[in-house]
Protein backbone atom coordinates (compact mmCIF):
# COMPACT_ATOMS: atom_id res chain seq x y z
CA UNK A 1 0.00 0.00 0.00
CA UNK A 2 2.84 2.45 1.13
CA UNK A 3 4.96 1.97 -1.86
CA UNK A 4 1.17 1.66 -4.07
CA UNK A 5 0.82 5.07 -2.66
CA UNK A 6 4.02 6.76 -3.26
CA UNK A 7 4.18 5.58 -7.28
CA UNK A 8 1.06 7.54 -7.32
CA UNK A 9 2.38 10.67 -5.60
CA UNK A 10 5.00 10.50 -7.74
CA UNK A 11 3.13 10.03 -10.77
CA UNK A 12 1.26 13.10 -9.81
CA UNK A 13 4.12 15.28 -9.25
CA UNK A 14 5.47 14.54 -12.62
CA UNK A 15 2.08 15.75 -13.46
CA UNK A 16 1.72 18.88 -11.73
CA UNK A 17 5.58 20.02 -12.82
CA UNK A 18 4.51 19.41 -16.98
CA UNK A 19 1.32 21.22 -16.68
CA UNK A 20 1.62 23.23 -14.29
CA UNK A 21 3.37 26.79 -16.69
CA UNK A 22 -0.42 26.08 -18.56
CA UNK A 23 -2.37 26.19 -15.71
CA UNK A 24 -4.31 30.09 -14.82
CA UNK A 25 -6.68 29.85 -12.50
CA UNK A 26 -7.21 28.67 -9.16
CA UNK A 27 -10.29 26.15 -10.70
CA UNK A 28 -8.01 24.81 -13.17
CA UNK A 29 -5.78 24.01 -10.45
CA UNK A 30 -8.22 22.17 -8.29
CA UNK A 31 -9.50 19.76 -11.48
CA UNK A 32 -5.98 19.24 -12.83
CA UNK A 33 -3.89 19.04 -9.51
CA UNK A 34 -6.22 18.43 -6.20
CA UNK A 35 -8.98 16.02 -7.88
CA UNK A 36 -6.27 13.49 -8.73
CA UNK A 37 -5.01 13.74 -5.20
CA UNK A 38 -8.21 12.83 -3.60
CA UNK A 39 -8.52 10.05 -6.30
CA UNK A 40 -5.13 8.44 -5.09
CA UNK A 41 -5.92 9.19 -1.41
CA UNK A 42 -8.76 6.38 -2.46
CA UNK A 43 -11.81 8.71 -2.53
CA UNK A 44 -14.63 8.51 -5.55
CA UNK A 45 -14.34 11.89 -6.99
CA UNK A 46 -17.61 11.30 -8.95
CA UNK A 47 -19.61 10.29 -5.68
CA UNK A 48 -21.27 13.75 -4.20
CA UNK A 49 -21.86 11.64 -1.12
CA UNK A 50 -17.88 11.31 -0.22
CA UNK A 51 -16.41 13.80 -2.36
CA UNK A 52 -18.56 17.07 -2.56
CA UNK A 53 -16.93 20.23 -4.17
CA UNK A 54 -18.19 23.47 -3.21
CA UNK A 55 -19.97 22.65 -0.39
CA UNK A 56 -22.21 25.33 0.75
CA UNK A 57 -21.85 26.09 4.71
CA UNK A 58 -22.89 28.83 6.68
CA UNK A 59 -20.42 31.30 8.50
CA UNK A 60 -22.31 33.16 11.26
CA UNK A 61 -23.86 35.79 8.76
CA UNK A 62 -22.50 34.98 5.97
CA UNK A 63 -24.80 32.76 4.31
CA UNK A 64 -24.19 30.87 1.52
CA UNK A 65 -19.96 30.83 2.02
CA UNK A 66 -18.77 27.89 -0.22
CA UNK A 67 -15.29 25.25 0.77
CA UNK A 68 -13.87 23.83 -2.18
CA UNK A 69 -14.10 20.37 -0.81
CA UNK A 70 -15.38 18.43 1.85
CA UNK A 71 -15.04 14.98 2.06
CA UNK A 72 -17.48 12.03 4.05
CA UNK A 73 -17.05 8.90 5.63
CA UNK A 74 -20.25 7.13 6.62
CA UNK A 75 -21.90 9.90 5.99
CA UNK A 76 -19.97 12.16 8.36
CA UNK A 77 -17.59 15.07 7.13
CA UNK A 78 -13.71 14.07 7.83
CA UNK A 79 -11.83 16.31 5.95
CA UNK A 80 -12.23 19.51 4.18
CA UNK A 81 -10.04 21.18 1.46
CA UNK A 82 -9.07 24.37 0.18
CA UNK A 83 -7.53 25.29 -2.42
CA UNK A 84 -5.26 27.57 -4.03
CA UNK A 85 -3.87 28.44 -7.56
CA UNK A 86 -0.73 26.60 -7.78
CA UNK A 87 1.52 29.94 -7.36
CA UNK A 88 -0.24 30.48 -4.64
CA UNK A 89 1.70 29.98 -0.70
CA UNK A 90 -0.03 27.16 0.86
CA UNK A 91 -0.27 29.19 4.00
CA UNK A 92 -3.31 29.11 6.23
CA UNK A 93 -2.65 32.56 7.45
CA UNK A 94 -5.87 34.61 6.92
CA UNK A 95 -7.41 31.70 5.33
CA UNK A 96 -11.22 30.88 4.93
CA UNK A 97 -10.10 27.51 6.04
CA UNK A 98 -10.47 28.61 9.98
CA UNK A 99 -13.77 29.64 9.42
CA UNK A 100 -14.91 26.29 7.48
CA UNK A 101 -13.36 24.27 10.40
CA UNK A 102 -15.14 26.09 12.83
CA UNK A 103 -18.59 25.08 11.61
CA UNK A 104 -17.19 21.56 10.50
CA UNK A 105 -17.68 18.79 11.83
CA UNK A 106 -14.55 17.56 10.13
CA UNK A 107 -11.30 17.25 12.56
CA UNK A 108 -9.21 17.98 9.62
CA UNK A 109 -8.62 20.78 7.42
CA UNK A 110 -5.95 21.21 4.33
CA UNK A 111 -4.97 23.74 2.27
CA UNK A 112 -3.11 23.56 -0.99
CA UNK A 113 -2.04 24.76 -4.02
CA UNK A 114 -1.80 21.79 -5.85
CA UNK A 115 1.86 20.60 -4.96
CA UNK A 116 2.19 21.38 -1.58
CA UNK A 117 -0.53 20.57 1.46
CA UNK A 118 -0.59 21.30 4.83
CA UNK A 119 -3.27 19.56 7.16
CA UNK A 120 -4.60 21.15 10.26
CA UNK A 121 -6.27 20.03 13.22
CA UNK A 122 -7.74 21.07 16.37
CA UNK A 123 -4.86 20.22 19.35
CA UNK A 124 -4.36 23.40 20.74
CA UNK A 125 -8.41 24.36 21.39
CA UNK A 126 -11.21 22.03 21.03
CA UNK A 127 -13.29 22.49 17.42
CA UNK A 128 -11.04 25.56 17.10
CA UNK A 129 -7.93 25.03 14.14
CA UNK A 130 -4.67 25.42 15.08
CA UNK A 131 -2.36 28.16 13.42
CA UNK A 132 0.07 25.87 12.32
CA UNK A 133 -0.28 22.72 10.03
CA UNK A 134 1.02 19.45 11.95
CA UNK A 135 1.85 18.05 8.60
CA UNK A 136 2.73 19.55 5.28
CA UNK A 137 3.20 17.09 2.54
CA UNK A 138 5.50 18.17 -0.63
CA UNK A 139 5.31 16.41 -3.73
CA UNK A 140 8.53 17.34 -4.84
CA UNK A 141 9.88 15.67 -1.60
CA UNK A 142 8.22 12.80 -0.87
CA UNK A 143 10.09 11.29 2.41
CA UNK A 144 8.65 7.74 3.87
CA UNK A 145 7.73 8.89 7.02
CA UNK A 146 5.32 11.15 5.68
CA UNK A 147 4.01 8.46 2.69
CA UNK A 148 3.01 6.35 6.15
CA UNK A 149 0.90 9.17 7.79
CA UNK A 150 -0.60 9.99 4.46
CA UNK A 151 -1.57 5.98 4.67
CA UNK A 152 -3.69 7.21 7.73
CA UNK A 153 -5.98 9.45 5.50
CA UNK A 154 -6.65 7.25 2.64
CA UNK A 155 -10.29 5.42 2.37
CA UNK A 156 -8.77 2.49 3.08
CA UNK A 157 -6.64 3.14 5.87
CA UNK A 158 -8.36 6.14 7.85
CA UNK A 159 -7.78 5.96 11.35
CA UNK A 160 -8.97 8.88 13.18
CA UNK A 161 -7.57 8.51 16.92
CA UNK A 162 -3.95 7.49 14.64
CA UNK A 163 -4.10 10.47 12.69
CA UNK A 164 -4.51 12.09 16.62
CA UNK A 165 -1.74 10.89 18.52
CA UNK A 166 0.56 11.14 14.90
CA UNK A 167 -1.19 14.89 14.63
CA UNK A 168 0.27 15.55 18.30
CA UNK A 169 4.07 13.70 18.30
CA UNK A 170 5.04 15.73 14.68
CA UNK A 171 3.25 19.14 16.38
CA UNK A 172 5.54 18.62 19.24
CA UNK A 173 8.41 16.98 17.25
CA UNK A 174 8.35 20.15 15.25
CA UNK A 175 8.47 22.83 17.93
CA UNK A 176 11.29 21.11 19.90
CA UNK A 177 13.18 21.54 16.49
CA UNK A 178 12.32 24.78 15.70
CA UNK A 179 13.93 25.80 19.27
CA UNK A 180 16.84 23.43 18.74
CA UNK A 181 17.48 25.37 15.79
CA UNK A 182 17.03 28.61 17.06
CA UNK A 183 19.46 27.55 19.80
CA UNK A 184 21.85 26.58 17.20
CA UNK A 185 21.71 29.94 15.76
CA UNK A 186 22.18 31.80 19.06
CA UNK A 187 22.70 29.92 22.46
CA UNK A 188 20.40 31.11 25.23
CA UNK A 189 21.41 31.82 28.36
CA UNK A 190 19.56 29.20 29.76
CA UNK A 191 21.04 26.16 27.47
CA UNK A 192 24.78 27.55 28.26
CA UNK A 193 24.45 27.51 32.05
CA UNK A 194 23.18 23.94 31.93
CA UNK A 195 26.13 22.54 29.72
CA UNK A 196 28.90 24.99 31.30
CA UNK A 197 27.54 23.77 34.73
CA UNK A 198 29.03 20.21 33.81
CA UNK A 199 32.30 21.49 33.92
CA UNK A 200 32.97 24.54 34.95
CA UNK A 201 32.31 25.13 38.82
CA UNK A 202 33.00 28.90 39.18
CA UNK A 203 30.47 31.48 38.98
CA UNK A 204 29.35 32.72 35.21
CA UNK A 205 29.87 35.99 35.77
CA UNK A 206 28.60 38.55 32.38
CA UNK A 207 32.05 38.83 30.85
CA UNK A 208 32.51 34.65 31.18
CA UNK A 209 28.59 34.49 29.60
CA UNK A 210 29.60 36.04 26.84
CA UNK A 211 32.43 34.29 26.14
CA UNK A 212 30.83 30.95 26.88
CA UNK A 213 28.29 31.90 24.51
CA UNK A 214 30.53 32.25 21.73
CA UNK A 215 32.31 28.85 22.45
CA UNK A 216 28.91 26.90 23.08
CA UNK A 217 27.56 28.49 19.21
CA UNK A 218 31.05 27.59 18.21
CA UNK A 219 30.64 23.87 19.78
CA UNK A 220 27.47 22.95 18.37
CA UNK A 221 28.01 24.27 14.55
CA UNK A 222 31.38 22.07 14.82
CA UNK A 223 29.59 19.23 16.11
CA UNK A 224 26.56 19.42 13.44
CA UNK A 225 28.77 20.05 10.15
CA UNK A 226 30.96 17.35 10.95
CA UNK A 227 28.46 14.96 11.94
CA UNK A 228 26.80 16.29 8.09
CA UNK A 229 30.33 15.89 6.61
CA UNK A 230 30.89 12.48 7.79
CA UNK A 231 27.43 11.60 6.49
CA UNK A 232 28.29 12.99 2.96
CA UNK A 233 31.47 10.95 2.84
CA UNK A 234 29.96 7.81 3.66
CA UNK A 235 27.08 8.69 1.15
CA UNK A 236 29.63 9.20 -1.01
CA UNK A 237 31.97 6.79 -0.77
CA UNK A 238 35.02 9.19 -0.01
CA UNK A 239 37.56 6.64 1.46
CA UNK A 240 41.05 5.24 0.37
CA UNK A 241 39.54 2.83 -2.23
CA UNK A 242 36.58 5.37 -4.01
CA UNK A 243 39.39 7.80 -4.28
CA UNK A 244 41.25 6.09 -6.40
CA UNK A 245 38.81 5.95 -9.22
CA UNK A 246 39.20 8.89 -12.50
CA UNK A 247 37.37 11.44 -11.78
CA UNK A 248 33.75 11.90 -13.38
CA UNK A 249 33.43 14.29 -16.26
CA UNK A 250 30.33 16.71 -16.01
CA UNK A 251 28.42 18.88 -18.37
CA UNK A 252 29.96 22.19 -19.00
CA UNK A 253 28.14 24.96 -17.72
CA UNK A 254 29.00 28.45 -20.27
CA UNK A 255 31.84 29.95 -22.38
CA UNK A 256 34.57 27.71 -20.66
CA UNK A 257 33.50 24.53 -22.66
CA UNK A 258 36.05 22.15 -23.34
CA UNK A 259 36.42 20.79 -27.04
CA UNK A 260 38.23 18.31 -29.15
CA UNK A 261 41.21 20.70 -29.66
CA UNK A 262 40.85 22.07 -26.05
CA UNK A 263 41.66 20.24 -22.56
CA UNK A 264 38.27 18.62 -21.40
CA UNK A 265 35.95 19.45 -18.27
CA UNK A 266 37.17 17.68 -15.38
CA UNK A 267 35.07 17.44 -11.59
CA UNK A 268 36.85 16.23 -8.88
CA UNK A 269 35.99 14.16 -5.74
CA UNK A 270 36.69 17.52 -3.51
CA UNK A 271 34.14 18.95 -6.34
CA UNK A 272 31.58 16.57 -5.64
CA UNK A 273 32.24 16.96 -1.71
CA UNK A 274 32.11 20.68 -1.67
CA UNK A 275 28.73 20.57 -4.05
CA UNK A 276 27.19 17.98 -2.07
CA UNK A 277 27.64 20.06 1.89
CA UNK A 278 25.76 23.52 -0.41
CA UNK A 279 23.18 21.10 -1.41
CA UNK A 280 22.76 19.44 2.18
CA UNK A 281 23.20 23.41 3.26
CA UNK A 282 20.08 24.82 0.94
CA UNK A 283 18.63 21.50 0.98
CA UNK A 284 16.82 22.96 4.68
CA UNK A 285 15.30 25.45 2.62
CA UNK A 286 14.26 24.00 -0.67
CA UNK A 287 13.93 21.02 -2.56
CA UNK A 288 17.05 19.39 -3.67
CA UNK A 289 15.64 18.56 -7.05
CA UNK A 290 16.38 22.42 -7.27
CA UNK A 291 19.53 22.72 -6.94
CA UNK A 292 21.66 21.81 -10.10
CA UNK A 293 25.50 21.33 -10.77
CA UNK A 294 27.43 22.07 -13.63
CA UNK A 295 31.29 22.35 -13.98
CA UNK A 296 33.73 24.30 -16.24
CA UNK A 297 37.57 24.40 -16.97
CA UNK A 298 37.33 27.21 -14.47
CA UNK A 299 35.17 26.48 -11.62
CA UNK A 300 32.39 24.14 -10.55
CA UNK A 301 29.45 25.88 -10.76
CA UNK A 302 25.93 25.63 -8.19
CA UNK A 303 22.49 26.42 -9.63
CA UNK A 304 19.39 26.97 -8.52
CA UNK A 305 16.38 25.38 -11.13
CA UNK A 306 19.51 24.84 -13.63
CA UNK A 307 19.38 28.42 -14.38
CA UNK A 308 22.81 30.08 -15.32
CA UNK A 309 21.38 33.22 -14.65
CA UNK A 310 20.46 31.88 -10.97
CA UNK A 311 24.23 31.05 -9.66
CA UNK A 312 23.73 29.76 -5.57
CA UNK A 313 27.33 29.24 -5.41
CA UNK A 314 30.90 28.55 -7.51
CA UNK A 315 33.61 26.24 -5.88
CA UNK A 316 36.96 27.49 -7.31
CA UNK A 317 39.28 24.39 -6.45
CA UNK A 318 41.21 24.08 -9.54
CA UNK A 319 44.71 26.08 -7.66
CA UNK A 320 46.74 25.72 -4.40
CA UNK A 321 43.85 28.22 -2.38
CA UNK A 322 40.49 27.15 -2.41
CA UNK A 323 37.72 29.37 -2.68
CA UNK A 324 33.69 29.43 -2.65
CA UNK A 325 32.40 32.19 -4.35
CA UNK A 326 28.94 33.36 -2.59
CA UNK A 327 26.24 35.80 -4.79
CA UNK A 328 24.27 36.69 -1.76
CA UNK A 329 25.04 40.35 -2.68
CA UNK A 330 23.36 39.52 -6.71
CA UNK A 331 24.25 37.49 -9.12
CA UNK A 332 26.45 39.79 -10.71
CA UNK A 333 28.26 40.30 -7.18
CA UNK A 334 29.93 37.10 -6.60
CA UNK A 335 32.54 37.06 -3.55
CA UNK A 336 35.26 35.33 -3.55
CA UNK A 337 35.83 33.29 0.30
CA UNK A 338 39.02 31.85 0.53
CA UNK A 339 38.61 27.94 2.50
CA UNK A 340 41.36 26.00 4.46
CA UNK A 341 39.15 22.92 4.58
CA UNK A 342 36.34 22.10 2.55
CA UNK A 343 34.21 21.99 5.62
CA UNK A 344 34.76 26.07 5.61
CA UNK A 345 31.53 25.80 3.44
CA UNK A 346 29.92 25.56 6.40
CA UNK A 347 30.66 29.08 7.76
CA UNK A 348 28.87 30.56 5.07
CA UNK A 349 25.47 28.84 5.70
CA UNK A 350 23.74 32.38 5.94
CA UNK A 351 25.38 34.06 2.63
CA UNK A 352 24.07 30.29 1.19
CA UNK A 353 20.82 31.01 2.28
CA UNK A 354 20.73 35.20 1.43
CA UNK A 355 21.30 34.25 -1.97
CA UNK A 356 18.21 32.23 -2.61
CA UNK A 357 15.76 35.07 -1.44
CA UNK A 358 17.40 37.03 -4.50
CA UNK A 359 15.51 34.95 -6.80
CA UNK A 360 12.17 34.77 -5.05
Amino acid sequence: METDLKMKLEQLHQRVDALKEQIGTEEATKNAFVMPFIQILGYDIFNPTEVIPEFICDIGTKKGEKVDYVIKRDGEPILIIECKHWRGNADAHNSQLHRYYHVSKARFGVLTNGHIYNFYADLEKPNIMDEKPFFTLDLSNLKDSNIKILEKFTKNGYHLEGILDSAEALKYIKAIRKEFEKELIEPSDELVKMLVSKFFEKPLTATRMVAFKEYTKKALATSINESINSRLKNALHINDSISQKPAVPVEPIDENIGSEEGPKVITTNEELEGSQIVKAILREHIPSSRIAFRDTQSYFGILLDDNNRKPLARLHFNSSNKYLEVFNQGKDKGEKKLLNDIDDIFNYKAELVDTLKNYE
